[in-house]
């Protein structure tokens, strides 16, 4: 049995004055964890040779910061139904200010990845800053917004990471680490004076916890599933161990969602034309698009023999800078797009267009002015389109007594999604053969096409246009 929303007012209609504000608050609010995200990577050698630790160990910094995210931005999303969004935005910046600091003092890689878990949690920014924005803001004015503050979740047009490099170089990995305190406690200051307070929680009875511990041992368990079936094999004793709790917690949590009185996400939710489409279409789009442009396009474009032969820092502006300073000018506009021409439609479109993207680097992967063309394609319509009508379509089709859910769960397909893309493709593209590199390109090709078929199956509520 779900869980229903109490009854509150409608917020008042704000002026444009405070549209501005709220949105300016909120785009500081995510921006501390986005440069988490990307200012930390061209630091990672710096990071191995002070703390005296291994490339593929310190790697754990990365892939324990999103998947930390993954788990906080479904379970505090959630939370927020209960205990109100400006409380759960002043404690996540809260945390992932207590985090920095642990990162920042941290002598040993044990506490740094503490440190950094804690940081992770705090990707439930996102979800909460897009929640915020429907709830006060008209549709007309939501749409452009979303695509404003997506446009931030993208980073900041490569700079981010061009500047965390720079750090790193010159004063070490902990200065990163200074930079994102000081816009961690500029949030959270901006966010205590502009954010509405909270009203009457949008959820009634208390949180589910039983629920939230299971949900995350699923997570976690379809994290390193993929992780070690990619890197040992999937047929790899510890890659099966690692699909058979995937499943085991999975059957556990569904059959205690559907005993809970307010679960923390309703059976007959995840049955919904509004939620499984929409999650199916996340993952599978970072399946396809997020390994070619993240993955596939940055080895290709370095590799010697069948490729472009350039280094590092020319194939990141190559790949990297042009679709995310694409997708800062791109995004909004599509907030805009979407808003008159309808999410769903949109949505579509970005896909068709990623498939094409992709289709063109696949028949000429070789061929400078193919990726050129292909990569100009994907920060419009992946960088733009896509990632704002995903972000915007999950908060619009979540459940109106449960508005938290959808937007944690789209958050969390996000990694989802990435990592099983690359895991996907990585052997092909790792024989570093023109053949290899068309078959990774191909099935990503495929995966897109899936995502494509299932963004057909989204449906929104009965008498809702979307």
């Amino acid at each position: 049995m779900s869980s229903s929303a109490t009854t509150a007012a409608a917020p008042p209609q704000m002026t444009r004055g405070r549209t501005v504000a709220l949105v300016t608050v909120l785009i500081l609010g995510v921006l501390a964890y986005q440069l988490n995200s990307s200012m930390l990577s061209p630091a990672l050698p710096d990071m191995a040779d002070r703390l005296g630790e291994s490339i593929d160990a310190i790697s754990q910094v990365i892939s324990l910061f999103f998947l930390a995210g993954a788990v906080g931005g479904v379970v505090l999303a959630r939370w927020s139904d209960f205990i109100g969004r400006r409380r759960m935005f002043i404690l996540v910046l809260s945390t992932l200010m207590v985090g920095t600091i642990i990162c920042l003092v941290a002598p040993n890689l044990p506490l740094l990845l503490a440190g950094r878990v804690l940081q992770g949690a705090t990707a439930a920014a996102f979800p909460l800053a897009y929640i915020l924005l429907n709830e006060n803001l008209s549709r007309k004015a939501f749409a452009t917004a979303m695509g404003v503050v997506t446009a931030v979740n993208g980073g900041l047009g490569g700079l981010d990471a061009y500047l965390g490099g720079a750090l790193a170089d010159s004063f070490g990995f902990r200065s990163i680490f200074v930079v994102i305190l000081v816009f961690g406690v500029i949030g959270l200051v901006a966010i205590w004076l502009v954010v509405p307070r909270d009203g009457a929680p949008r959820s009634a009875g208390k949180m589910d916890w039983w629920g939230a511990a299971l949900f995350s041992i699923v997570l976690i368990a379809l994290t390193y599933f993929v992780s070690e079936g990619s890197s040992k094999g999937w047929l790899d004793p510890m890659t099966l161990l690692w699909a058979a709790i995937t499943i085991a917690a999975f059957v556990g949590f569904w059959f205690l969602e559907k005993r809970t009185t307010h679960p923390l996400v309703a059976v007959e939710h995840l049955r919904s034309r509004q939620v499984w489409p929409m999650i199916a279409t996340t993952v599978l789009t970072l399946c396809g698009v997020f390994a070619v442009i993240n993955f596939t396009l940055v080895v290709l474009s370095q590799n010697t023999e069948v490729g472009l032969g350039l280094n590092g820092g020319m194939s990141a502006l190559l790949v990297l800078t042009p679709p995310a300073l694409i997708g800062v000018a791109a995004a909004p506009i599509s907030g805009w797009l979407a808003g008159k021409f309808g999410w769903i439609r949109m949505l579509r479109i970005g896909l068709a267009i990623c498939i094409l993207g992709i289709a063109i680097v696949a028949v000429f992967p070789t061929v400078f002015s193919a990726i050129i063309v292909a990569v100009v394609l994907f920060g419009i319509a992946y960088n733009g389109l896509a990632l704002t009508t995903v972000n915007g379509l999950g908060v619009l089709l979540s459940p109106k007594a449960e508005p938290g859910i959808l937007p944690g769960l789209n958050g969390a397909a996000f990694g989802i999604g990435a990592s099983l893309g690359i895991a996907v493709v990585a052997p092909y593209v790792a024989q570093s053969t023109r053949e290899g590199f068309i078959t990774g390109l191909v099935i990503s090709c495929g995966l897109a096409a899936l995502a494509l078929i299932a963004s057909l199956f989204i449906r929104p509520p009965a008498g809702e246009k979307v």
